[in-house]
């Protein structure tokens, strides 16, 4: 007689059961009633809520009857410990802003308990806004490590580079090598990645980019560096080099798969073009650009190009907020607005930039960015609770344009469970509030 016994629930570790799913891969799909099956930190399965409870006998079951899960938000480009000078140098154009105001303060106050007090302050902000992984580029990435560590938080750690000296190292040679070593010391840490990080074609020379184009390549990292972001940089790079700065590091071989153009504001047409053909990303950055009056970078042609274009929001400085939901929702309405066309940058693809575009452009699209079979757990649940949510009639759409951070309910790291009900788990607000308060007395004096 045949055994019509049903298989025996298979042991994992963790089964997510949310109202609705956005995996962002397949592409423009929302999931009802599904369930994410979790094991050692990765998904295994994403598949309708009743087969799951048949298949899987999970150690732990957690209900999110009324919320949105979405992958988590990938912030392609911030200086993490810059959280410290919140606000501290306003409503100043960059030039201004960098050399009258955070430069001087810098050298005042940078050090490795500066780095590591604003990363964390940074990566709890972030993390309770549903990041779960940032692209950093600021000095002692060590420290930048080390707190992102200690909250269980996922980052891509920049080897920075210029040419001047400061309180981390005395010139490009010395950034570069003590980069390097953070890299061989750390790179066996699962939450870590790295990038090199050369700050801009106006703070490095020519002789350092090629050194670091091989380094890349060798490597196989992203090279992650600011272009593009004023008008005044590119007029100074076509008096010292007779060329824009695009131009230029075309010309030296950067421009390729593993460059992350961040700002990108300023490009002709033909340098779109050259972007898309060679496979380049961008980090934009709306909300910084704004502040500083920079401009609108041209979000809506670099993807009807082809550009994989992913979202930061730098740093706290020239932002004063980490909140990757609401620069998807500043990203989405200035490609309407600067376009005219209302289907320019729909829910879907603001969503897309945040998560897979940013995984994408650090090389790390297999394992991070959407709701998949194999990839890491990097998930974020949004609570669609209150009256002013309701009613709900397109789950994506309420992610970009109705819910914000403060929806945010858990956060998944790998599997593990960073912020619930709003709440992180691995660090106290009031031992975040007393750094924020000694930082803020240290630079007011």
């Amino acid at each position: 007689m045949a055994d019509h016994r049903l298989p025996d629930p298979v042991p994992i570790d963790t089964l997510l059961l949310p109202r609705w799913l956005i995996p962002v891969e397949p592409a423009n799909v929302v999931l009802d009633d599904h369930a994410v099956a979790i094991e050692s930190g990765k998904i295994v399965a994403v598949l309708p809520r009743g087969e799951a409870l048949q298949r899987y006998a999970p150690r732990q079951t957690r209900e999110l009857p009324d919320h949105i899960l979405i992958p988590g938000l990938i912030n392609l480009h911030t200086h993490a410990a810059m959280a410290l000078l919140k606000g501290y140098a306003d409503d100043r154009p960059l030039q201004d802003w960098l050399q009258r105001h955070i430069w001087p303060a810098e050298t005042r106050l940078v050090s490795p308990d500066f780095v590591r007090d604003g990363t964390l302050l940074a990566c709890a902000e972030m993390l309770r806004g549903g990041t779960t992984c940032f692209n950093d580029m600021y000095f002692f990435p060590r420290e930048t490590a080390q707190a992102a560590l200690q909250l269980g938080m996922r980052a891509s750690i920049g080897m920075t580079v210029m040419e001047f000296p400061n309180a981390y190292a005395h010139d490009a040679e010395d950034y570069l090598n003590k980069g390097l070593a953070v890299r061989d010391e750390l790179r066996d840490e699962p939450l870590l990645s790295f990038t090199l990080a050369p700050h801009a074609p106006y703070t490095v020379n020519d002789a350092t980019f090629t050194r670091i184009l091989t380094l890349a390549e060798q490597l196989d990292v992203p090279i992650h560096l600011h272009v593009h972001e004023t008008l005044q940089e590119i007029s100074d790079s076509q008096a010292q080099y007779g060329l824009r700065p695009l131009e230029r590091l075309d010309r030296l071989g950067l421009v390729g798969p593993n460059l992350i153009a961040v700002h990108a504001v300023h490009l002709t047409p033909g340098e779109i073009d050259l972007l898309a053909r060679h496979g380049s990303s961008v980090a934009h950055c709306p909300a910084s650009n704004l502040k500083l009056g920079s401009g609108l970078a041209p979000s809506a042609a670099l993807l009807d190009a082809g550009v994989n274009v992913g979202i930061g929001t730098d740093g706290s400085a020239s932002n004063n907020r980490l909140d990757m939901l609401g620069e998807m929702r500043l990203a989405a309405l200035l490609a309407k607005g600067t376009t005219g066309r209302a289907d320019c940058w729909p829910a879907h693809q603001a969503l897309r930039s945040a998560t897979l575009a940013g995984a994408r452009a650090l090389g790390l699209e297999r394992a991070l960015g959407s709701i998949e079979a194999g990839k890491h757990a990097d998930l974020c649940a949004l609570a669609v609770t209150s009256s002013d949510h309701l009613p709900c009639f397109d789950p994506a759409s309420h992610v970009v344009h109705v819910l914000g951070r403060e929806n945010v309910s858990h956060v998944w790291v790998g599997g593990e469970l960073c912020v619930e009900n709003g709440v992180l788990r691995n660090a106290s607000d009031d031992s975040l509030r007393v750094i924020g308060q000694v930082w803020q007395n240290k630079t007011q004096g």
